[in-house]
C-alpha cells in the first residue's frame, strides 16, 4: 500500500506538471495584447521570461548575469529538454573541454550550442519582442517541432543586450505616438530626438565593443559568453526602413581567419532562413553591405571564437515604429517585423540542431588547429617591459585576461628575427627574460591573430568600419611579431621590492606615462593634495625623470600634515605608481623643484558640451572617460541653453565632434572667445576643430583650399581627359580613393609640449578622416604628419596624398587661454588605450 500511494502521489505531480505546462500563457495571454500591437517595456519582458522560467522549470532556466549602468537587469535564458537541462553545467565544461580551455574528457553525450543575442542597438526594438514569442515556442510542451530540435540543441537566449538604450526609445515612443501608431513618414514618432535609443547609457555603440569591451554590458555579457563558447552565435539587428530583410551569407571583405567551414556554414545557415521566407513570399537579401572583417562585431568576434557568427538585419528600427509607410506604398508593420525575426530565430535553431553534430566536429577541429597549427606567418608576439611603458603592459595583460588570451614572460634572454612595429621592418629582435609573450599555440590562437597582426589582408576595400586595430599601436608598446616558436614561461618576473627609506621627503615624484598617473592625478586633487609639474626633464639623486613629471611637496601641502605621506603612498600603491621620493629641492641637471618651470596644476573644473548636433558616440566617450576610467567630475553643458551658461564657473570647455553652426553662431563664439582670453581652455576635437578652421582669432586652416583643390582636379582631367568616363556601377569604389577607413598613422611629436608630454617622439593614432589641417603659423603643431607616415590600415589614394605634411595635434595661446585642436579622436570607442594620456594632457596639463 505504501508503494502505491507514493506511486500515485508521483503520478499526480506529473500530472500536475504537465497540466500546469498546458495552461503556459502565451506572450499575448501575458501581456494583455498581440504581439506587435505596442512596444513591450523592458520590465515586462523581464516579468515574462521570469514566468516562463516558473511555469517550465524542466525546459528553461533564466540567470540574471548582471546589471547595466542604469541598474537594469541583464538575462540569459537556457533552453533544453529535460534530459539536458539538469546537467548544463556538465555541457558547458564539456564544451571547453572540447575547445582546450578545460583539461579532462568530454563526458556523456554532447550537444551543440546556439546563442543568440537580441536588441543590441536600443531603437532595434522589434528583436525583443520577437524573442518573447522565440521563449514561447521553446518551452511550449505541445510544441513538437521544438521538442525534437532540442533533442541534441541547448539554447541560450539574451533577450536584450541594451536594456538602457530599449527603454529609452521604447517610453520616448509611447510619449509621442498616436493612438494606434501613424504610418505617415512625417508623423512625430517617426523622428527620434537626439540621441536616439541606439546606443548604451554612455552612447557607445555595443555592437563595436565586443572586442574591446569597454563598457559594463559588454564585460558581464562577455566574461558568460567565454564561459561558454557557442558553435553558434545570431546577432538581431534592423537597419533601414525601406529594406527588406538581410540574412547570411555575409558580404565580403571576409577575415581572411574565418575558416572554410566558417564560410561554408553562412551558406548553410542562409539556405535554412531562405525556406522559411521563400514559403512566406517575404523579401530579403544576401550578401551585400554587412561584410566579416572588423572584429568587435557579434558576428566577427564570436566567429574568431570559433563560432559560426551571423547578422540578421530586419527594416525598420527606430524610424519604423508600430507602422510605417515605405515609398513603393507598402506599409510596414511591427508585426510584420516580429514574425520576420522570429522566423530567422527558428530558423537558426533548426539549422543547428540539424547539422548538430558536423558543428561539434568542426568546432573541436577548429580549436584543435589553434593548439596544434595556429594560422598566420607569426607564432609569437613580444610585448618589450619598459618601465615607461608599464602601465601600458598592465593595462594589456589586463584586456588579455578579460578576453581568455593565455600569456606569460620570457623567462630567459634570447634572439630571433621579427617584425618591428615601430619602423614595420623585418629586424633583429632582443628578447629579454622579463618581456611578456603572447604564443599563437593556444586555444585563442585565431583571435590572438587577427587583434595583434601588424596589417589584416583585405580582399575588398569596400568595407563597413575600420580596417586597422593592431593592439600594439593601439596600446603603445614597443612589440615584435616573431615567425618561430617561442613559449613563454610560467612564472611571472617577481617585482623588485620599492620602499619608501625616508619618512617624511622634501618631495614625491611620480613619472607621467599612462592612463593611471591620470587616475593618480585626479585623485591627488580629489584629495586636496597640491601637485605640481616640471616642464623640463631634470635628475635628482642619481635619477632622471622626463618632463611631466609630478612633484607633490611638502610646501603648499602644510595643511595636510602628516595626512600627507599616508595618502599618497596609499594612492600610489591602490593605482600601481611606483612612487620616487627626493630629500632635495635641488638638482643636478634641469629646472631645481622650486624654479618656474614647475607648475602648480590647478584642479581644472570641466565641462562638456552635449545634444543635438553633437556626435551622441563623440560625446559618450569623455563622458565615460571621465565617469568611468578617471572618476573625475565632468558638467555636461547643453547645446540648447549654450548660450546662457556662465563660462566663467568653468576653467575647461570640450566640444566633440558635431556640427556647432547654429549652437556656436557669432555672438556666442564671440563670447567663448573672451572666455578663452580671460584663461579659459578650449578643447575643439575632429569636426569642431574644423568647424572652428579659418575663422576669426583661430590660428587653425583646413588643408588644400578651394582654389588648389580646382586646379589640381583641372591638372587630372589635363593629364587624362577620360577620367569622366566612368561606369555607375563603380562609384561605391570610386568614392573610396578619398577615404581613409581608420587606419594607423605614425604622428611626429614635439615631446617639450604638455600636449606630448609621456610619448617620447611618436604617437600612433587611427586617423579615420582625410580632413585634415595645414600646419599653424601662430600656435603650436604638437603632432603632425608628415610624407612618409602611414603604417597599416587602408587610404585611398587621394587621401594619403592629403595626409601628408598635415597637423593632428596643436595648442594656440589666445590671450591667457588656451585652444587645443585635436584632429584625431584619442577616446575613440574607448579602445585605443594610448590615446587616453593624451587627452589627460589636454586636459591637466596644457595651459597650466
Amino acid at each position: 500500500m505504501r508503494r502505491f500511494f507514493a506511486f500515485a502521489l508521483v503520478l499526480l505531480s506529473v500530472q500536475a506538471a504537465i497540466a500546469q505546462q498546458a495552461a503556459l500563457k502565451t506572450p499575448a495571454q501575458f501581456l494583455g495584447y498581440t504581439l506587435g500591437e505596442e512596444f513591450t517595456t523592458h520590465a515586462r519582458v523581464v516579468d515574462y521570461v521570469n514566468y516562463l522560467a516558473q511555469q517550465a522549470p524542466n525546459r528553461i532556466k533564466v540567470q540574471e548575469y548582471g546589471k547595466t549602468y542604469e541598474g537594469r537587469p541583464l538575462l540569459l535564458a537556457y533552453v533544453a529538454n529535460d534530459e539536458n537541462l539538469p546537467r548544463l553545467e556538465q555541457i558547458r565544461e564539456n564544451n571547453l573541454r572540447q575547445a582546450g580551455v578545460m583539461s579532462g574528457q568530454v563526458q556523456g553525450k554532447q550537444p551543440a550550442i546556439v546563442w543568440m543575442s537580441y536588441n543590441i542597438h536600443g531603437n532595434e526594438s522589434v528583436s525583443t519582442e520577437s524573442v518573447m514569442q522565440v521563449l514561447y515556442d521553446l518551452v511550449d510542451p505541445n510544441n513538437q517541432q521544438t521538442k525534437k530540435w532540442l533533442e541534441n540543441t541547448v539554447v541560450l537566449l539574451d533577450p536584450c543586450v541594451n536594456p538602457d538604450g530599449r527603454e529609452r526609445y521604447v517610453q520616448w515612443y509611447k510619449q509621442t505616438q498616436n493612438q494606434g501608431g501613424n504610418a505617415s513618414p512625417y508623423a512625430w514618432e517617426h523622428h527620434e530626438p537626439w540621441p536616439g535609443g541606439r546606443p548604451n547609457h554612455y552612447y557607445f555603440d555595443l555592437n563595436r565593443d565586443w572586442a574591446w569591451q569597454t563598457q559594463i554590458e559588454s564585460k558581464q555579457r562577455l566574461a558568460k559568453y567565454n564561459s561558454w563558447l557557442p558553435q553558434v552565435h545570431a546577432d538581431f539587428h534592423e537597419m533601414g526602413a525601406e529594406s527588406p530583410y538581410y540574412f547570411s551569407p555575409a558580404a565580403k571583405p571576409l577575415h581572411e581567419s574565418i575558416t572554410p567551414w566558417q564560410r561554408q556554414f553562412q551558406y548553410t545557415i542562409g539556405d535554412y532562413n531562405r525556406q522559411y521566407f521563400d514559403k512566406n513570399n517575404w523579401l530579403y537579401f544576401t550578401r551585400e553591405n554587412f561584410d566579416l572583417f572588423y572584429p568587435s562585431y557579434g558576428d566577427t568576434w564570436p566567429t574568431f571564437n570559433g563560432a559560426i557568427g551571423m547578422t540578421y538585419e530586419q527594416g525598420g528600427s527606430g524610424r519604423a515604429g508600430l507602422a510605417y509607410k515605405k515609398q513603393d506604398g507598402d506599409t510596414l508593420t511591427l508585426k510584420d517585423r516580429i514574425t520576420h525575426h522570429h522566423a530567422a530565430s527558428l530558423a537558426t535553431i533548426q539549422a543547428t540542431s540539424e547539422k548538430a553534430e558536423q558543428l561539434t566536429q568542426e568546432f573541436r577541429k577548429y580549436y584543435d588547429n589553434n593548439l596544434k597549427k595556429p594560422a598566420g606567418n607569426y607564432k609569437a608576439f613580444v610585448f618589450k617591459a619598459e618601465s615607461r611603458t608599464a602601465g601600458n603592459l598592465k593595462a594589456l595583460t589586463n584586456y588579455l585576461d578579460q578576453q581568455q588570451i593565455q600569456y606569460g614572460y620570457a623567462g630567459k634572454n634570447s634572439s630571433a628575427r621579427g617584425f618591428n612595429y615601430a619602423t614595420g621592418k623585418e629586424e633583429s629582435v632582443r628578447v629579454n627574460e622579463n618581456d611578456l609573450v603572447v604564443s599563437m599555440y593556444q586555444p585563442k590562437s585565431t583571435l590572438v591573430k587577427v587583434l595583434f597582426e601588424p596589417s589584416s589582408n583585405l580582399e575588398d576595400s569596400l568595407t563597413y568600419d575600420i580596417t586597422s586595430w593592431a593592439m600594439p599601436y593601439a596600446f603603445g608598446l614597443q612589440a615584435y611579431a616573431l615567425k618561430s616558436r617561442l613559449e613563454p614561461g610560467k612564472q611571472q618576473p617577481a617585482k623588485v621590492a620599492h620602499t619608501l627609506a625616508v619618512e617624511r621627503p622634501y618631495a614625491y615624484l611620480a613619472r607621467w606615462n599612462s592612463l593611471q598617473d591620470v587616475k593618480f592625478l585626479t585623485k591627488l586633487m580629489s584629495e586636496k593634495v597640491k601637485v605640481r609639474m616640471s616642464e623640463k626633464p631634470f635628475e635628482t639623486e642619481g635619477k632622471q625623470y622626463d618632463a611631466g613629471t609630478l612633484i607633490i611637496t611638502r610646501t603648499g601641502n602644510e595643511g595636510m600634515g602628516d595626512k600627507l605621506d599616508a595618502t599618497v603612498r596609499a594612492l600610489a600603491s591602490k593605482h600601481g605608481i611606483d612612487l620616487q621620493m627626493t630629500t632635495t629641492g635641488f638638482v643636478s641637471s634641469g629646472a631645481d623643484l622650486g624654479s618656474g618651470s614647475v607648475r602648480y596644476l590647478k584642479m581644472p573644473r570641466v565641462a562638456v558640451m552635449s545634444g543635438e548636433g553633437v556626435s551622441p558616440y563623440a560625446f559618450g566617450e569623455i563622458w565615460h572617460y571621465f565617469e568611468q576610467q578617471i572618476g573625475y567630475p565632468v558638467t555636461v553643458l547643453g547645446t540648447s541653453y549654450f548660450a546662457n551658461v556662465p563660462l566663467h564657473e568653468f576653467d575647461v570647455l570640450i566640444l566633440p565632434a558635431g556640427s556647432y553652426a547654429r549652437v556656436l553662431n557669432e555672438q556666442t563664439l564671440e563670447q567663448v572667445k573672451n572666455w578663452v582670453r580671460g584663461g579659459g581652455k578650449l578643447i575643439a576635437m575632429e569636426s569642431a576643430a574644423g568647424f572652428l578652421a579659418g575663422k576669426k582669432d583661430f590660428s587653425l586652416q583646413k588643408k588644400g583650399t578651394d582654389e588648389a583643390a580646382e586646379k589640381e582636379k583641372a591638372k587630372e582631367e589635363k593629364a587624362d581627359p577620360y577620367r569622366l568616363l566612368r561606369a555607375y556601377g563603380d562609384r561605391e569604389r570610386d568614392a573610396i580613393s578619398e577615404d581613409v577607413q581608420g587606419s594607423v598613422f605614425r604622428v611626429n611629436l614635439d615631446k617639450t609640449h604638455p600636449l606630448a608630454f609621456g610619448y617620447g617622439d611618436t604617437y600612433y593614432a587611427l586617423v579615420r578622416t582625410s580632413d585634415t589641417f595645414e600646419f599653424m603659423k601662430d600656435g603650436w603643431n604638437v603632432g603632425v604628419l608628415k610624407k612618409n607616415n602611414y603604417a597599416t590600415g587602408f587610404v585611398g589614394a587621394k587621401a594619403k596624398e592629403k595626409l601628408k605634411d598635415a597637423l593632428i595635434l596643436g595648442s594656440q595661446p589666445m590671450g591667457r587661454g588656451q585652444v587645443v585642436y585635436l584632429a584625431d579622436n584619442p577616446l575613440f570607442r574607448g579602445f585605443w588605450h594610448n590615446g587616453k594620456l593624451l587627452f589627460g594632457n589636454a586636459v591637466f596639463l596644457v595651459g597650466q
